[in-house]
């Protein structure tokens, strides 16, 4: 017996009748010789974990564009929270932690540079329109590995479609994923987003801990980590033997309120508001520099025969980081000065 049928027996005799086993995968699209040692869930984790996209998370930043202090949060700190919170849930329930896992570190690989702002700008621009999970997916179907992409298994590639839910209630049950690992990662997202973002909030200044809803706040707790400890066993005390993942009625609740406090006092902020129109004018910028100069990217980009330039421009702008979409706007549109 391998490794690998060692580690399937011991799913299949531990964990709950509602977890995904990953000897009872769908599969891939390209079938491939089993690994002696990792599952096939482990075996995606570490194709996306050593993935060029999920490198440059670390440059593309969450919701406060280009910080200059440490310690507001990028899409891979986002990433890293959302696999802690969803595998402390997974790991309580009896579920799947390695697709847990190989779904968080793969969620957000489609998201722009300037978080939320450059996906509303590529959504405006893009004449098919742009969603970051639908991009989560393309990247790991096409883009990544000059084109091959990382042939992810079913359960994975469904999580990642599947994670957002927009603006959308936390108990939508418009289009769940189709393992309960898949709901997990949709509901951790939502927990670490709206306890982080109250946290970077309040280190910019934009909002004050006493801003808080109160009513909301003493039902989750007043620090971070309260807050984060309060929803996670929440979510498990209403799911423990279920074939659903849920809040109770009350957390639920103040989840929302948080949450909508989030969207109507914190996102909107002038000072936000200001930083984001730089990103979207610079976004803009590019992607139309491109269509007009297409020979500067097609060696650069791995794509099909059926991509037309601005699927193709749209596919390397929503792949920069901040980082390089700040410079490579520098470059092309902003004078340099003349060498002696």
């Amino acid at each position: 017996m391998t490794i690998r049928e060692m580690l399937e027996k011991i799913e299949s005799e531990y964990l709950s009748p509602f977890a995904c086993l990953s000897s009872n995968t769908r599969g891939r699209k390209t079938p491939l010789v089993k690994c002696d040692v990792r599952t096939e869930f482990q075996r995606d984790r570490d194709r996306i974990l050593h993935s060029k996209a999920f490198r440059r998370l670390k440059d593309k930043t969450q919701v406060f564009l280009a910080p200059v202090g440490d310690h507001y949060r990028t899409r891979l700190t986002h990433t890293l929270e959302v696999s802690q919170i969803a595998r402390t849930i997974s790991k309580a329930l009896r579920l799947n932690e390695d697709l847990t896992e190989a779904i968080t570190l793969g969620h957000d690989l489609g998201h722009t540079p300037f978080g939320h702002a450059g996906e509303a700008a590529l959504n405006e621009i893009y004449s098919q329109g742009f969603r970051h999970n639908e991009q989560s997916l393309r990247v790991v179907d096409m883009l990544e590995r000059n084109g091959q992409g990382l042939n992810l298994t079913f359960e994975v590639r469904d999580g990642i479609l599947k994670h957002s839910k927009g603006k959308d209630r936390i108990d939508s049950r418009e289009n769940l994923p189709f393992t309960l690992e898949g709901r997990v990662v949709r509901i951790a997202d939502i927990i670490a987003y709206v306890n982080h973002d109250i946290e970077d909030a309040i280190r910019a200044g934009i909002i004050s801990q006493s801003d808080l809803p109160r009513d909301y706040i003493q039902t989750v707790g007043d620090t971070h980590g309260a807050r984060i400890d309060i929803m996670v066993k929440d979510v498990v005390k209403n799911s423990l033997d279920s074939h659903d993942i849920k809040m109770g009625r009350q957390i639920l609740d103040a989840v929302e309120g948080i949450r909508q406090y989030l969207y109507t006092e914190v996102y909107p902020h002038e000072q936000i508001l200001m930083e984001i129109r730089k990103a979207t004018k610079a976004l803009r910028e590019l992607f139309y520099y491109y269509i007009e100069n297409p020979h500067e990217i097609l060696v650069k980009m791995s794509r099909n025969e059926r991509d037309d330039i601005s699927r193709i421009v749209c596919d390397f702008v929503a792949g920069m980081s901040d980082k390089m979409a700040l410079n490579t706007y520098e470059q092309i549109f902003l004078p340099h000065p003349w060498n002696e």
